[in-house]
């Protein structure tokens, strides 16, 4: 399953999956390729919800999958995909065969994510596997309640945990394999990945995604 996920930039993710092909926040997609069966958004900041880069991954039946604070701004898209279904934190939803948990993402001390404004992480499954994304949040207690074999964690710090509590966190929940995202352009340098590598604990395994 490892080598179905592609991590292109930030939290911009594309997963191959029994279930169809899925986009987390897809970002600075170079090329218009309109395969996304769904398009799971976390939160509305312009490097999660990119219309342009939906536009470029949509295809005629995609499902645009939004928290529901963010209705009104997905109709900038809503000509692109063939439905849109908004989320709340904490839900279990199935959607045309695809189903996942959605987790509350938010800020504990920091003002960029706020808990009101209802942002999402999304735990997915399919494959067998039970795969976490996590979006911009910090490790909060609902994200150490979360139970995967794959995560995917914001490392970058600043508007996220950054690489040390990111590895506490993997390290609470014990997955099989860590991803570590959003660090390395926007936020956060590229040496994160290693400091985040640093502080796993065996036996889980970290996989870099994102290529510098």
């Amino acid at each position: 399953m490892i080598d179905k996920i592609k991590v292109n930039t930030q939290n911009s993710i594309r997963i191959a999956s029994r279930a169809g092909t899925i986009y987390v926040d897809p970002l600075a997609i170079n090329d218009e390729i309109h395969d996304a069966d769904y398009i799971l958004i976390t939160h509305d900041h312009y490097d999660h919800f990119s219309p342009e880069d939906i536009r470029k991954a949509a295809k005629a039946d995609s499902i645009l999958v939004v928290p529901e604070k963010m209705a009104d701004k997905a109709i900038e898209v809503s000509d692109a995909v063939a439905k849109t279904e908004t989320v709340k934190p904490g839900v279990y939803r199935e959607i045309n065969g695809l189903e996942f948990e959605t987790v509350p993402a938010y800020n504990t001390l920091k003002p960029f994510h706020p808990k009101s404004a209802e942002w999402v992480g999304y735990v997915l499954r399919t494959d067998g596997n039970r795969i976490y994304i996590a979006g911009d949040t910090d490790a909060t207690k609902e994200a150490k309640a979360v139970k995967c074999e794959i995560a995917l964690v914001p490392i970058g710090g600043t508007y996220t945990m950054d690489a040390k509590k990111a590895a506490d966190l993997v390290n609470t929940i014990r997955p099989n394999v860590a991803i570590p995202v959003h660090y390395g352009s926007i936020v956060g340098k590229p040496s994160d990945g290693d400091v985040f590598a640093a502080n796993v604990k065996e036996p889980i395994k970290v996989v870099y995604k994102i290529a510098f």
